[in-house]
C-alpha cells in the first residue's frame, strides 16, 4: 500500500500534462479534467491519512534506492494531515474558479495542478534538496497563477512576489550546499542523525545553514520582516487562486516544523533559532493586527488575517511543546479553510458592487445581501476566535499550551482588533450600503464553493473532540523524531 504515497504527486502531474495537450478552446473539457483530478485527490488523501493514523511511518524509495542514497517520500501523520488539508481546500477553490475566472488566461488549469503537485510533494518528501525542487515547482506555478487575469495591480504585486522568492531560492541553495559540505547528506533523517554528533567548524557551518533555512522558510511562511509581499499579492489574485494560496504559507510553517522537529530538537543543534522565531512571530502577529485594522479592501483585510495566523502558529512552534504543536495544528486547519472561504466571499461581494468592488466604502448592496451577510458573520466570528466557532477552540488550545504573557496579550488584543476591523467591514458592505445594482445575480456555483469552506467553522466545532484527538496524535508522533529517523534509515544512528 505504500505505493499510494506517490498518488498525490502523480495525479496532478499527469492531469497538468493532459491539460497542456487539450485544445484550449474546449473550456468544458479542461474544467472536467481539472475538477476530476482534484476530486480524485480527496479519497486518496483520506486513504493515506487512515494508513498514517495507525502510527506506522511509511517510506517509499524511488528506484528502490535505500535512504540516504536515494530519494524517499515519507508518510507520517503530519504529512498525511497536510496533504488531506490541501485536497479538501483545492476542490472548492477550483470549483469557484471554474465559473469564469479560469477563462482569463490560457493555462489556468494546468498551473493549478502543478501547484497541487508542488505542495503535496513538499509535504511528502524526505529530502531537503527535493524539498527545494518541490518549492520551485509550486512557486513557478504560483507565479503564473498570481498573474492570471492580468491588470496593473496584479502585475505589480506579482513582480514583488517573484523577486523575493527568487532571492529566497538562492538562499535555500546556499543553505543546502553548507549542509551537504558539512554532513555529506541532504536526507532529512540522515541529516538529523549526523547533526547530533557534529562539533567544531562543521557544527558552525550547519548552524549557519540552519539559520538560513529559518530565513527561507520564514519568507515562504510570510514572517516579519518578509511578509510585506503577501497582502498585495493575495488581495490582487483571482479568488480561487487566493483561496488556494491560503495553504501556501502553511508549506513554510510545515518546513519549519519538520526541520525543527528532526534536527533542532536534540543534540548540538537543539533550540537553534527558537528565540529568533519567537520574537519575529510575535512581531508578525502584532503588525498583522494593525494591517487588519487599517485595511481598505476586504481582500486585503483577509490577507492580513492570513499573516496573523502565521504569527500565531510560528509562536506555538517556537514554544515547542507537544501541547503547543497540537493546538497549532488545530488552529492551522481552521485558519486555512476559513481564510480561504473569506477570500471567495470577498469576491462574491465585489462582483455585486460594480466599481466599488471590495473597497471598504459606501456603495451598492451586493445581491442576496442577507445571505452573504450571514456568511460573512460566520466567517468573521470564526476567524476572530469568538465562541462558539472553530477559531475559539483553536485559540483556547493555544492559550492553554503557551502560557507566555506577551503571547496572550497579542493573541487576545489581535482578536479584539480583528473584531473591530471585521465589524467595520461588515457594516460598510452590508448595513450602510445603498440599493443593489440592477441586473446583478449571485452565481450559485461560486456561492456553493464559499459555503463549503465557511461551513468548516461549525463543522470543526461539532467534530472538535475527534479533531483534537487527531492533532494530539500528530503532535505526539512529531515529538518523537527517532521514529521518523528509524523508519527512513532502518536504524536510529544514521548512515554507516
Amino acid at each position: 500500500m505504500s505505493n499510494w504515497i506517490m498518488a498525490p504527486i502523480l495525479i496532478p502531474a499527469l492531469a497538468a500534462m493532459m491539460l497542456l495537450l487539450e485544445v484550449r478552446e474546449r473550456h468544458w473539457l479542461r474544467r472536467v479534467t481539472g475538477l476530476t483530478a482534484t476530486l480524485a485527490l480527496v479519497p486518496v488523501s483520506i486513504l493515506l491519512f487512515r494508513q498514517a493514523a495507525t502510527g506506522d511511518i511509511q517510506v517509499y524509495s524511488l528506484g528502490d534506492w535505500p535512504a540516504p542514497f536515494g530519494i524517499v517520500l515519507v508518510l507520517d501523520q503530519l504529512s498525511a494531515l497536510m496533504v488531506l488539508l490541501t485536497s479538501v481546500l483545492a476542490v472548492p477553490a477550483l470549483l469557484y474558479a471554474s465559473h469564469g475566472d479560469d477563462r482569463l488566461g490560457p493555462n489556468f488549469h494546468s498551473l493549478f495542478q502543478m501547484q497541487l503537485m508542488g505542495i503535496n510533494g513538499a509535504f511528502l518528501t524526505g529530502d531537503l534538496f527535493n524539498l527545494f525542487v518541490f518549492f520551485e515547482v509550486l512557486l513557478i506555478a504560483s507565479y503564473g497563477l498570481a498573474l492570471h487575469g492580468r491588470g496593473p495591480a496584479r502585475v505589480r504585486a506579482g513582480l514583488h512576489y517573484v523577486v523575493l522568492n527568487l532571492i529566497g531560492s538562492a538562499v535555500f541553495l546556499l543553505a543546502l550546499s553548507l549542509i551537504y559540505g558539512a554532513t555529506g547528506t541532504l536526507n532529512m533523517a540522515d541529516f538529523a542523525a549526523r547533526a547530533a554528533e557534529l562539533e567544531g567548524p562543521a557544527l558552525t557551518l550547519v548552524k549557519v545553514a540552519g539559520l538560513l533555512l529559518c530565513v527561507v522558510f520564514g519568507l515562504k511562511a510570510a514572517l516579519f520582516p518578509l511578509y510585506f509581499w503577501l497582502p498585495a499579492t493575495y488581495a490582487s489574485a483571482t479568488a480561487g487562486v487566493a483561496a488556494l494560496f491560503a495553504v501556501m504559507t502553511k508549506v513554510g510553517i510545515y518546513a519549519l516544523l519538520r526541520v525543527h522537529g528532526l534536527a533542532f530538537s536534540d543534540g548540538a543543534l537543539a533550540g537553534l533559532g527558537d528565540m529568533a522565531l519567537w520574537t519575529v512571530s510575535l512581531l508578525t502577529l502584532g503588525l498583522a493586527t494593525v494591517g487588519v485594522f487599517g485595511a481598505r479592501r476586504l481582500g486585503e483585510l483577509v490577507a492580513y488575517l492570513v499573516v496573523m495566523s502565521v504569527g500565531t502558529l510560528v509562536a506555538a512552534l517556537a514554544w515547542g511543546t507537544e501541547e503547543a504543536i497540537s493546538g497549532a495544528l488545530f488552529y492551522l486547519l481552521h485558519s486555512t479553510l476559513i481564510c480561504a472561504g473569506l477570500f471567495l466571499l470577498a469576491d462574491l461581494v465585489s462582483r455585486g458592487r460594480g466599481d466599488a468592488g471590495d473597497t471598504l466604502m459606501a456603495g451598492p448592496r451586493p445581491p442576496a445581501a442577507g445571505l452573504l451577510g450571514a456568511l460573512f458573520f460566520i466567517g468573521a466570528v470564526a476567524v476572530a476566535g469568538l465562541p462558539p466557532l472553530s477559531g475559539f477552540l483553536g485559540k483556547v488550545m493555544l492559550l492553554r499550551a503557551v502560557p507566555a504573557p506577551a503571547y496572550w496579550a497579542l493573541l487576545l488584543a489581535g482578536g479584539l482588533l480583528a473584531v473591530v476591523g471585521l465589524s467595520r467591514a461588515g457594516s460598510t458592505l452590508f448595513w450602510r450600503a445603498g440599493e443593489p445594482m440592477a441586473g446583478t445575480v449571485l452565481n450559485k456555483g461560486r456561492l456553493t464553493a464559499a459555503v463549503l469552506l465557511l461551513a468548516m467553522a461549525p463543522a470543526m466545532v461539532l467534530l472538535g473532540g475527534p479533531l483534537s484527538a487527531i492533532t494530539q496524535s500528530v503532535a505526539a508522533q512529531w515529538a518523537q523524531p527517532d521514529l521518523y529517523i528509524h523508519a527512513v534509515l532502518g536504524y536510529p544512528g544514521g548512515a554507516q
